[in-house]
């Protein structure tokens, strides 16, 4: 037991790569179609390019969603609608209008006789409620046939014998034209006006009954290709009829009921392609990205986001995969750049649409757009701290997708008649949410504990709590990181080194120095040298320590560890040789242990510059009357003894990139120390 715990423990993390990679296609393997894949890819508008398909199995036709779409809004256009009659409003109207004429009705102003009124009155209010009254106009036609339901009986009737409220005057008008009592005209429009009301509504119940009933009995299919029937010959042209008998074929291919034993066969050919693509992951990871194969959190980062794109897509598919292409897939390789480096990003953007291309419809098209926006991502999207080049970059990506899916159309379609512009609109909204990174990127550094350039650029702010505190208490210090970081700057730009990351490194390697600020001579305001009262060994034990109290520093405000790699191995594993000579020359030896800084040694191109141009550095300000020939052999000097005792060995640094570093921080150095006109007094 105390051994398999032991291997256990000692092989945790490899444990955990198994882990993460079978839960990791489990989880897509679960999202992804549980059905067959049709087994030829075709696009309208291309020639096919397999031998003459004929048909596996007898299978209907399926209608085009443009057709379907047009029968329905015939279905809708003819469906006879509902309107609902309330005979106690007309009844109510009769009687309000007796009484009102009663109460008002005065025989010395009107030739007509008040019995008369009421019965012209009467007979307009009995016309008009014969079919009923309604307040709202309808988009029907006059002669469109309606129902009418009275209690439990149903009229058809035509809409125009519908009585609209607006039509009361002219009604009144007519009526009185008939006979000879023009004087109560008036009279009746103002007592009817008060009294007519509208007892027909419209059953928008029923007539939705009606209308989904009649979508309902609307047949999806157009036809039957029997088993054996020839679809297409090679090399005929996918259009038209061809193209929809191949959908239907496709679809009727990937619905089909799965039996159990189609089913494990199903699934245990997806476990395969999807173990490939996390395994060329895992292989990539551990061969050009080894320090990100060996950080499990970083490992996890990056599956995290892989599923996340994959499940996202998988929900807009299934909610309408018209909405597809709003999902901002670009925000993997966006994400992925900013945190790591633009190859490792393009890499995983296109695994991920290698497993979308079972989730999407027109699984080529989506490829190709996705491959060629991420590829736009990578080259475009560059110092993402800088919130205008996101901007720019994310309209560049927009561009891109609206001249692909443009350029498809075309091939597909072979006109533009039927280009509809709500799809370019989705390109946009997919460039939009690509605006997301940024939240999104400081989401993560919170989660994950890692830094982005956007971290880095609050980082390198000189008025920072921290750097205030070091340019207060070990000024010369800071003076001396500024310079550090300058020069360290100017040779990560000539290598292709992550400048922004050198810098911030070199701004805080230095400091642990700033607990004991007068043991550095940097800082020293006068002659007086604190260590001539100590011992060699506890002189070069206090600067020694340095780097691990700003190891404590750093992790007390929270820097993150990319930034604390640059306080650990500033100094590698050299030889504080200055005391070692004298506690040598005092006592005749030395132990090489008790004057070594603890390393470790760099492991990064960015961390080996740092320990360049930080010695490089220093050591110039012992220079006497530099010269240019001087700084040339000091600085060759200095490096080639770091590279004698293997500093850069573990580093990742070529040669040549040694020697443009030495000839960058020459020139620097030339620059600062170069001579000055004297100025006369």
């Amino acid at each position: 037991m105390k051994n398999l715990f032991v291997l256990f423990t000692k092989n945790q993390p490899f444990i955990y790569k198994v882990f993460l990679f079978v839960i990791s296609t489990f989880l897509i393997i679960y999202l992804l179609p549980k059905g067959g894949q049709f087994k030829y890819n075709f696009q309208k508008g291309k020639p096919w390019q397999y031998e003459n398909l004929y048909a596996p199995f007898s299978f209907t036709i399926k209608k085009d969603a443009e057709t379907i779409k047009k029968e329905e809004e015939n279905s809708i256009a003819n469906v006879i609608p509902y309107f609902e009659y309330n005979s106690e409003k007309a009844t109510q109207s009769r009687v309000d209008f007796s009484d009102l004429l009663d109460n008002v009705y005065v025989d010395s102003l009107y030739s007509t006789s008040k019995s008369e009124t009421k019965r012209i009155g009467l007979s307009i209010l009995n016309e008009v409620y014969t079919n009923g009254v309604i307040n709202e106009i309808y988009p029907y036609a006059p002669d469109k046939i309606v129902y009418l339901t009275k209690g439990n009986g149903i009229e058809e009737i035509a809409y125009s014998q519908l009585f609209k409220e607006i039509n009361l005057k002219n009604k009144i008008n007519a009526e009185i034209s008939k006979t000879a009592s023009k004087d109560i005209n008036p009279l009746l429009q103002k007592l009817l006006g008060r009294t007519l009301v509208s007892n027909v509504d419209f059953n928008s119940n029923l007539t939705q009954k009606a209308i989904d009933s009649e979508v309902k009995a609307i047949n999806p299919n157009r036809g039957i290709i029997e088993k054996g029937g020839r679809i297409i010959a090679k090399g005929e042209v996918v259009e038209g009829d061809k193209f929809q008998i191949l959908n239907s074929l496709k679809s009727e291919y990937q619905s089909q009921v799965w039996s159990e034993s189609n089913l494990l066969w199903l699934l245990i050919g997806y476990s395969l392609l999807v173990s490939l693509v996390f395994l060329m992951l895992f292989l990539f990871l551990k061969k050009y990205r080894p320090e990100i194969y060996e950080n499990n959190n970083k490992v996890t980062f990056i599956f995290f986001n892989v599923f996340l794109m994959v499940l996202l897509t998988t929900f807009v598919v299934k909610l309408d995969a018209k909405y597809v292409y709003v999902v901002p897939l670009c925000i993997l390789p966006l994400i992925l750049k900013a945190f790591f480096d633009p190859r490792l990003g393009l890499f995983v953007h296109v695994l991920t649409i290698l497993l979308l291309g079972f989730v999407v419809p027109n699984s080529f098209e989506y490829m190709f757009l996705q491959i060629i926006a991420g590829i736009v991502t990578i080259l475009t999207v560059s110092e993402l701290y800088k919130r205008a080049n996101l901007f720019i970059s994310v309209g560049q990506i927009t561009l891109i997708y609206i001249i692909g899916y443009f350029a498809f159309f075309l091939i597909q379609e072979g006109n533009i008649q039927s280009l509809e512009a709500e799809t370019f609109g989705y390109f946009i909204l997919c460039g939009l949410a690509t605006l997301f990174a940024h939240p999104l990127i400081y989401f993560y550094e919170k989660i994950f504990g890692l830094v982005s350039d956007v971290s880095l650029l609050e980082l390198s702010d000189t008025n920072s709590k921290l750097l205030k505190e070091l340019s207060n208490k070990a000024p010369g210090t800071f003076h001396h990181s500024l310079n550090v970081a300058n020069l360290a700057e100017a040779a990560a730009n000539e290598i292709g080194a992550n400048a922004m990351l050198i810098r911030v490194g070199a701004l805080y390697h230095d400091i642990g120095k700033m607990l004991n600020p007068t043991f550095f001579t940097e800082n020293q305001a006068n002659s007086i040298n604190s260590h001539t009262e100590l011992d060699p060994k506890e002189s070069a034990q206090i600067i020694i320590n340095h780097v691990i109290l700003g190891i404590e520093i750093a992790r007390k405000y929270n820097l993150p560890d990319r930034v604390i790699d640059f306080i650990r191995t500033h100094h590698g594993t050299s030889l504080v040789y200055y005391f070692y000579k004298m506690e040598r020359d005092m006592n005749g030896s030395a132990n090489l242990e008790d004057f070594t800084y603890p390393g470790p040694i760099p492991f990064s191109k960015e961390t080996a510059i740092l320990m360049m141009a930080d010695s490089v550095e220093a050591a110039s300000k012992s220079l006497k009357d530099p010269t240019s020939s001087k700084i040339d052999s000091f600085v060759e000097k200095i490096i080639d003894n770091q590279m004698e005792h293997g500093q850069f060995l573990n580093s990742n640094i070529t040669f040549k990139d040694i020697q443009v570093i030495k000839k960058v921080l020459k020139k620097k150095l030339n620059n600062i120390y170069h001579l000055r006109v004297e100025y006369p007094e």
